[in-house]
């Protein structure tokens, strides 16, 4: 009879009911007008949040507001100019409230034996996947620490759990943002500011489905590498950056999360 009483309890605790919420946050996702960053927009409204999505193309994150509804606000921003970041993130705070939770999805690809990849070509890579994401984190981070609270959740790859051909710079870049990922929990996680990577597999958006239409080999190897036995949606991403943002994963910083329907232990 106890016992029943206290599931009871826990059954009706709003606490419990609401760990997983956003309710009350307000999220900057950087690329959040497709792919995989409109999907973890979307996920993050429905949990509750607001969200701001930013990109460098303006009608297509208008196109994107549209969809998400009154909880989504755009701001046009190329997050390769590092000297607008602080900026971008005074404007936010200023006119729209604190961030609590950066979600660092932009990023660029590039598929080329390496041989073949010019100087420019890696630094154009290393730029954007891991200078800009420092940069636009440190902005972020510095106004979190102030208020001891906060979420970062960096986008990292299975090109940076282990080597796959032609993408270098890529693969460089994304392993770079994993080590970054340790080094920032280590000074932030004391002032209550949280820093995580989800690691997506081979997820089903128009970019993969443009490179692997074109390298059949590649996507059977990765099907056939992939427990799960299918390819992942944009919104398992969402859920995921959902569930590291929540007071469900309170405890939880430093870490990467594989979302991949086990293609990292695939064998």
């Amino acid at each position: 009879m106890i016992a029943e009483q206290k599931l009871n309890g826990l059954q009706t605790d709003p606490q419990i009911k609401n760990v997983f919420s956003l309710e009350g946050k307000l999220a900057l996702i950087t690329g959040g007008g497709s792919g995989i960053g409109f999907d973890i927009a979307r996920c993050m409204i429905m949990a509750g949040a607001k969200v701001i999505i930013t990109g460098r193309r303006e009608h297509a994150l208008k196109e994107s507001i549209e969809l998400l509804g009154k909880s989504a606000q755009y701001v046009v921003n190329d997050v390769t100019e590092l000297s607008s970041l602080e900026d971008l993130v005074e404007y936010i705070e200023s006119h729209i409230g604190p961030i609590d939770i950066l979600v660092n999805n932009a990023g660029i690809n590039m598929k080329k034996p390496a041989l073949e990849v010019s100087d420019e070509d890696f630094q154009r890579i290393v730029h954007t996947n891991l200078n800009a994401v420092f940069a636009l984190t440190r902005s972020c981070a510095r106004r979190m620490i102030q208020r001891q609270s906060g979420c970062i959740l960096m986008i990292s790859s299975m090109a940076a759990y282990y080597g796959i051909d032609r993408v270098v710079a890529y693969a460089a870049s994304k392993s770079g943002v994993e080590g970054m990922v340790k080094v920032l929990a280590s000074e932030f996680s004391k002032f209550n500011v949280r820093v995580n990577a989800i690691a997506p597999g081979f997820i089903e958006t128009a970019m993969m489905q443009t490179a692997m239409s074109s390298d059949p080999d590649r996507m059977n190897k990765a099907l056939n590498r992939t427990p799960m036995g299918k390819f992942g949606k944009p919104d398992d991403i969402g859920w995921a950056a959902v569930f590291l943002a929540s007071e469900a994963a309170r405890y939880i910083t430093g870490a990467s999360l594989p979302v991949d329907g086990g293609n990292s232990v695939g064998f």
